[in-house]
């Protein structure tokens, strides 16, 4: 264990009744890092959270977040932590700008207007700001709810399958919002089912399985448990995700134009 883990976790044992979903769980987190906590549904990923987040206590074992115990010091990791859900947390009879100040306002902050309008810059939904968040699309819903949890500036925040039911243009608004964070300084604890978000996202990855962490390493290490296979000639074929953002006009940088000349190349292969 290093000294300056932002979250650690150390023998972690949760039931319900007769049903283990926790079995000793061991792991930590660095400050300013993106750690991701990969597994299928019901292997206990949310449990997890819910215990780090004090909304839940554990049968046994210990976790701090923040230099904090969770069972000990309740109100001080609450202080230092922000939880997004799997549903994103938005009011949407108010507009964009508007969920922020409330938000703001319930912390008891000074100048929340300018705090909501920092965040809506940071976030990219300036444009958005004073249209009723009913209109937004999924991934403008996530962005302003992850925008919410950063009210206040929490040094630690949990993403709870933070791109569940999204499409694959929303999802990647999420991801680059999620990476920003890190930039920042924001420890982020991400607990996702999709590889892939995983393998874009995470400094570290760690896989529960049945109640335990079965593995946890950068994606280098991981990679590295699997012999690597002998390929003698590889033709690359673009990923279905290539094709669908080519086609609707956004690349992963958010660039548009591309879905006219795929078309037209298409068209000329016909």
């Amino acid at each position: 264990m290093t000294t300056d883990a932002a979250i650690r976790v150390t023998d972690l044992q949760k039931s319900y009744k007769d049903l283990q979903v926790l079995r000793g769980v061991d792991f930590e987190v660095a400050r300013g890092s993106i750690f991701a906590l990969l597994g299928s549904n019901g292997a206990g990923k949310t449990t997890v959270v819910r215990i780090l987040s004090t909304l839940l206590q554990a049968d046994a074992g210990t976790a701090s977040v923040n230099g904090f115990d969770v069972a000990t010091q309740p109100a001080d990791v609450r202080e230092s932590i922000s939880l997004t859900g799997q549903f994103a947390a938005v009011d949407e009879i108010l507009t964009g700008r508007e969920n922020l100040v409330l938000v703001a306002r319930l912390r008891h902050l000074a100048d929340v207007g300018q705090i909501a309008d920092d965040l809506l810059v940071r976030f990219q939904l300036t444009d958005a700001a004073e249209r009723r968040v009913s209109a937004y699309s999924g991934g403008m819903r996530r962005r302003l709810d992850i925008a919410m949890s950063l009210i206040g500036n929490p040094p630690v925040i949990f993403l709870d399958e933070p791109t569940t039911g999204l499409d694959p243009q929303a999802r990647l608004e999420v991801w680059r919002a999620v990476r920003q964070l890190a930039e920042q300084g924001t420890t982020v604890l991400l607990t996702t089912q999709y590889l892939d978000e995983a393998e874009q996202l995470a400094d570290q990855i760690a896989i529960l399985n049945e109640g335990r962490i079965i593995v946890n390493g950068t994606l280098a290490e991981l990679k590295q448990l699997l012999p690597p296979a002998k390929v003698e000639y590889v033709e690359k074929q673009p990923t279905l995700e290539d094709v669908f953002l080519a086609l609707v006009g956004h690349d992963a940088d958010g660039d548009a134009g591309k879905g006219r000349s795929l078309t037209h190349t298409l068209g000329e292969q016909r």
